[in-house]
C-alpha cells in the first residue's frame, strides 16, 4: 500500500496534545456550514463553566475519537509486513497498569505515535520505517505514559471544551451527547497543534524508559529514538513542519541527554 499523509494532528512524541492554537480566522465546515473557529471557541469558553465532563464522558468520547481516526486513516492489514511487525512487537501486551490496550499501524509517512483514553495505541509507518524495535516500543511506552498519567484524558477535555465541537455539539448543558462525523472532524481540528508541557514529556520519557526495562530491551531505547527524533528535525528543511515542531520545544536536547544519564545510572547499578 502506497503511504499517504497523516490525517489529523494526534500525540506525537515530541509534542503531544494540548488546546487549540488554531488561527482565529481559520475556518472549517460543520454540518455544511462554515465555522469561524476563533469566534466559536471564544463562546465554547464560555460555556464551559456550565459543563462537567466525567471521567466515562471522557472515556466515550475517547472511544468515538479513535472509530473517527481509523475510519479515516489507512490500518494495516494483520498480513502485512507492518502487521507482522506489530504482532511481534506488541501481542503478548494486552494490559498495562490496570489499561487494556490495542495496537495498531497507520500506513501513513509520518514519523509519529499516539494513544488515546480508551487504551487504543496507534503507530505510523514513517516512525517504525526509521527506528529499531526497542526504539519503536520505548516510544509506544511513552504514549501509554501520557495515558496512564491522564495527560490524554485532560487533552481530550480541553480540546472538546475548548474547540468548535463545544458549540456545534449543543452541549451546553450538563450532558454531552454523541459527537457526529463532522463534530469528530472538528475535535480533531482542535487538537491540532498542541503541545503536553514540559513536565507531562520528562514524566513520559520516565514512563517510557521503565516500560523498556520491564520488557526487557534496550535501557537505551528512548534514549536513542529520542535522539533520532532530535538528528531528524536537524536534517529537515528548514520551514518544514517537523522543523517547526522541534524549534517550537527548545528543551528536547535536555530530554535526550536525561534519557541518557537514566540508562547510564541503570547501567551502572547493574553492574
Amino acid at each position: 500500500m502506497k503511504k499517504r499523509a497523516f490525517v489529523s494532528a494526534v500525540i506525537a512524541i515530541v509534542c503531544g496534545m494540548a488546546v487549540c492554537t488554531t488561527s482565529a480566522y481559520a475556518q472549517f465546515k460543520i454540518g455544511g456550514k462554515k465555522i469561524n473557529v476563533g469566534k466559536v471557541v471564544q463562546a465554547g469558553s464560555d460555556a464551559a463553566k456550565a459543563i462537567t465532563l466525567s471521567d466515562a464522558d471522557i472515556a466515550a468520547m475517547s472511544k468515538e475519537y479513535m472509530q473517527w481516526m481509523d475510519a479515516h486513516n489507512p490500518l494495516t492489514k494483520p498480513d502485512s509486513e507492518y502487521g507482522k511487525r506489530l504482532e511481534k512487537l506488541t501481542g503478548h501486551i494486552k494490559e498495562v497498569d490496570g489499561l487494556k490496550v490495542n495496537f495498531g499501524v497507520y500506513e501513513v509517512v509520518d514519523v509519529n505515535a499516539f494513544a488515546c483514553g480508551d487504551g487504543s495505541v496507534r503507530i505510523c509507518a514513517g516512525l517504525m520505517d526509521i527506528m529499531t524495535d526497542d526504539e519503536v516500543m520505548a516510544v509506544v511506552g511513552h504514549e501509554i505514559g501520557h495515558v496512564i498519567h491522564t495527560d490524554s484524558k485532560d487533552a481530550m477535555k480541553n480540546a472538546y471544551l475548548r474547540s468548535a465541537v463545544k458549540n456545534a455539539a449543543g452541549a451546553a448543558s450538563s450532558t454531552v451527547s454523541n459527537l457526529t462525523d463532522s463534530e469528530l472532524g472538528a475535535m480533531a481540528e482542535a487538537l491540532a497543534g498542541a503541545q503536553f508541557s514540559q513536565k507531562q514529556e520528562t514524566a513520559a520519557d520516565d514512563y517510557g524508559f521503565e516500560f523498556s526495562i520491564k520488557h526487557d530491551l534496550d535501557p537505551y531505547a528512548m534514549y536513542n529514538a529520542l535522539n533520532k527524533l532530535l538528528e531528524l528535525s536537524a536534517e529537515s528543511p528548514k520551514e518544514s513542519k517537523f522543523q517547526k515542531l522541534f524549534s517550537s520545544h527548545p528543551d528536547t536536547a535536555k530530554r535526550v541527554a536525561r534519557a541518557k544519564e537514566k540508562a547510564d545510572e541503570y547501567m551502572k547499578n547493574k553492574q
